[in-house]
């Protein structure tokens, strides 16, 4: 059945590819297209990032575990949406719950609203201050205008402040001068039923550029464990632009914005307030409109000096689980990047951020009184020293004030040294924090419902504590990079961490309520922080160019949990949590270019066993045949997850019923112009 549907998809796609490709040859080349195994080794390491120290700098110098995905990663991956290409990084744990929702972590601590990892997309933070985590199915981008997505597994919380605990997520798009012409992409498949893309740029004015895009997708229901279709289908539209204006010759702004709507389909297990006792499963639909608007304006001084400063506003609206979720954040972001004689290379900044949050009549859950107004002021300063010629210190700090826990620092110290120009060996010490949330503070949690003895029922419910703390890590860190001669390069990273304050379930005293009825018994427990843990581990990736044609890249991660709580916690569950991440994953993928502008990609990950579910370890299979006739077209085929039929990959949906995972194929043709 699986080749008849792939024979199918690739036929459609092949026809409308010729077709496409005859038209091609006589529209004007706007880009050459620049193959993954074109690029070499040396570039390949002296790609530029700056979600490391906030400045740019080449990743072989980085003193961080640091990984980047090219937009040629994501081109040859075949992947449809930003959380399965994570899949592709060492020390990244992607774990899909559902059609529309997964659970994402860097070394641990996974669950589906995973804490203790930051997310941006260009600069802008998407995590949800209610509860810190990141609602996956609401970041879409098109994965056409991804520049790169740039990895840092480990602290990052000197430069980017909370939550960055375990490591950055920088999802960093085109400038709009690198797109310009017309783009239209379509695709279809076995699950990905329809996406589209039609997108044009072009010159704004005299000294700028601009691009404006409309996005259309629809991903079908996956399977339930009786093998019939849940109703976890998601469908939703997206449209957006971008431009960027040379004001002057020391003077740039870029000016973006996006609106998105989306319907989403699950399914739920939860308590009703107005059917106590019984829990009630029942398909739950989301609906997401969001919005935002982003500014970025950079000065450039005669001396080499720079300052930057960044605005924006981000509106979400959604309804789930009986919700209504309002969020409307604005944020204000300044830094100055100058150097101190000829050793010190300095960046300093701070910002503030307004969230003013409303969440109202959930099915099980509670916030407050249902509105809260969060402040979130900061301060960071680095300084990079150039000791020797080959050995760098970097040290700095982040001060925060936050209306939870008050006045909060994450201190960083890295030192570098690169012996000669192709070898890197640094060490890292960082202290981060997770700053407390709504729901750990003011929500009240319905769990679940039991009956008693003599008639009646027992609730048990889960509160917040007006007295919480943020967690702390403090992480020690290696890493180790080299290029051996044209064809290979290494990297290799290991880190000890120790966390303090981690949340616990404490119990409290039982009591009787009238409210809801009927007249029942509540054995509350309350969140407090008297847990630790100490982890330690290491990941491994590499890039060999076999030939000329052919690239193979592994990656490999381990990641060891140990969870103990304090003597005084009654908490029956935190130790488990550890269950939730795998000891070990490992990727291998190829990429080989055939003869007659052929490519022919293929990718197997390997994860480890989870004790909690229990999920057994899988082996995730993908191949993709792509083909580029021209500079302006490109068709391709690819088959995901063929190894099995349909698998689990996370069972903890915190109130949504998991489903499996299937196998699938997609084809996609994009025609440029």
């Amino acid at each position: 059945m699986i080749v008849r549907i792939y024979m199918a998809a690739a036929r459609g796609c092949l026809a409308l590819a010729l077709f496409l490709s005859i038209s091609g040859n006589t529209l004007a080349q706007k880009t050459k297209a620049v193959d993954l195994a074109e690029i070499s080794i040396e570039e390949l390491m002296n790609v530029r990032v700056t979600s490391v120290s906030k400045r740019e700098q080449k990743l072989s110098s980085a003193g961080a575990a640091a990984y980047v995905i090219t937009q040629e990663d994501i081109r040859h991956s075949g992947m449809t949406n930003i959380p399965d290409l994570l899949r592709i990084v060492p020390g990244v744990n992607v774990a899909r719950i559902d059609a529309n929702s997964w659970a994402i972590s860097i070394r641990g601590f996974n669950f589906r609203y995973s804490t203790k990892v930051l997310v941006l997309i260009d600069g802008r933070t998407v995590y949800n201050p209610g509860f810190s985590g990141v609602l996956w199915d609401q970041q879409d981008v098109p994965l056409e205008n991804i520049d790169r997505i740039e990895v840092i597994r480990g602290p990052g919380g000197t430069v980017w402040g909370a939550n960055a605990m375990n490591g950055v997520i920088n999802i960093i798009t085109k400038p709009a001068g690198d797109t310009p012409g017309g783009l239209v992409s379509i695709g279809t498949g076995s699950k990905d039923n329809a996406t589209g893309l039609a997108q044009f740029g072009g010159p704004a004015g005299r000294y700028g550029s601009y691009r404006a895009f409309a996005k259309y997708f629809n991903v079908g229901n996956a399977m339930q464990a009786d093998g019939t279709p849940a109703s976890d289908g998601w469908h939703g539209v997206h449209g957006g632009g971008r431009a960027d204006l040379h004001i002057s010759g020391r003077d740039n702004l870029t000016v973006q914005g996006d609106l998105f709507a989306s319907s989403v389909g699950q399914t739920i297990t939860t308590l009703l307030p107005s059917r106590l006792p019984g829990s009630q499963t029942l398909v739950d639909d989301v609906a997401v409109r969001a919005g935002n608007i982003l500014g970025r304006w950079t000065h450039t001084f005669a001396n080499g000096s720079e300052t930057s400063l960044q605005l924006y506003y981000d509106r979400v609206q959604r309804v789930d689980q009986g919700a209504l979720d309002l969020l409307n954040t604005g944020d204000a972001d300044f830094q100055y990047h100058f150097q101190v004689g000829s050793r010190h290379d300095v960046v300093a900044g701070g910002g503030y951020r307004l969230a003013d949050h409303v969440i109202l009549n959930a099915h099980d859950i509670a916030f407050g009184t249902g509105h809260r107004r969060d402040n979130l002021f900061n301060a960071f300063l680095q300084d990079q020293v150039q000791l020797t010629s080959s050995l760098a210190l970097t040290i700095g700090s982040k001060f925060e004030h936050n209306d939870y826990t008050g006045f909060e620092y994450e201190p960083s110290a890295q030192l570098v040294w690169t012996p000669t120009d192709r070898q890197t060996v640094w060490a890292s010490v960082a202290r981060a924090i997770r700053q407390p949330n709504w729901f750990d503070a003011e929500s009240k949690f319905d769990v679940a419902s039991f009956p008693l003895v003599g008639g009646g029922f027992g609730l048990v419910q889960f509160s917040g504590n007006p007295n919480t703390k943020a967690e702390a890590v403090v992480d020690f860190g290696a890493g180790y990079r080299i290029q051996m001669g044209q064809h290979l390069s290494l990297d290799a990273s290991a880190f000890r961490s120790r966390y303090t304050r981690l949340p616990t379930i404490e119990p409290m005293a039982p009591f009787f309520t009238f409210d809801p009825p009927p007249p029942h018994l509540v054995v509350p427990s309350q969140w407090d922080h008297l847990a630790q843990a100490h982890t330690y581990g290491g990941e491994f990736s590499a890039n060999w160019d076999v030939t000329s044609r052919w690239r193979i890249s592994p990656g490999f991660s381990f990641l060891q949990m140990h969870i103990v709580l304090d003597r005084s916690s009654r908490d029956p569950t935190t130790g488990a949590s550890a269950g939730y991440s795998p000891k070990h994953q490992a990727q291998l993928r190829s990429t080989f270019n055939l003869p007659h502008n052929l490519e022919w990609d293929t990718s197997a990950y390997y994860v480890g066993a989870l004790k909690i579910g229990p999920v057994p370890s899988y082996t995730r299979l993908d191949t993709r045949l792509g083909w580029r006739p021209n500079d302006t077209v490109e068709f391709s085929v690819a088959g995901q997850n063929l190894l099995t039929p349909h698998r689990f990959e996370f069972l903890d949906g915190l109130g949504i019923n998991p489903t499996q995972i299937q196998r699938s194929v997609v084809g996609r043709v994009a025609w440029r112009f």
